[in-house]
C-alpha cells in the first residue's frame, strides 16, 4: 500500500464505513414528522391522511406548497402533527410516484401504509 493510499484511508475512512445515501427527503423524527398516504381530498386545501402510526388525521396544505404542487389521493406525503391537537397535521412534503416506489423498494416506507410495493 502506498503512502498516498494510507493517507486517504485516514482522511476518508474505508469503503465499509460508508452508508447508503438516499436522494429523497425523509421524515425528521426529531421534528415529529411521519409518513402518510393521502386518503381523501376534502376541499379548501384540506385532506384526510392515514399516518404510519395508524391514526387518520385531517391535514392542511400550506399555501407555499399548494401553489407549487398538487396532491392527489394515494400520494405518499410527510406530515407534521400539531402539538396541541394530535388529530390534525400539516403537509410538509409530497413524493412523486417514482420517489415513492424507490422508498418502497428500499423498505423505508412502513408496511402499514406501503401501497407502492409490487
Amino acid at each position: 500500500m502506498s503512502l498516498a493510499m494510507a493517507e486517504d484511508e485516514e482522511l476518508f475512512g474505508t469503503e465499509e464505513e460508508y452508508t447508503e445515501v438516499t436522494r429523497v427527503r425523509l421524515p425528521d423524527k426529531r421534528q415529529a414528522e411521519l409518513f402518510g398516504i393521502a386518503d381523501q381530498l376534502l376541499g379548501g386545501s384540506r385532506l384526510k391522511v392515514m399516518c404510519e402510526d395508524g391514526i387518520s388525521r385531517m391535514a392542511r396544505i400550506p399555501g407555499k406548497m399548494k401553489r407549487r404542487m398538487w396532491i392527489r389521493e394515494g400520494d405518499l406525503v410527510i406530515v407534521k402533527p400539531w402539538e396541541f391537537q394530535s388529530d390534525k397535521a400539516d403537509v410538509v412534503w409530497r413524493y412523486t410516484k417514482t420517489q415513492a416506489q424507490y422508498l418502497s423498494r428500499k423498505n423505508m416506507v412502513p408496511k402499514s401504509i406501503d401501497v407502492f410495493s409490487s
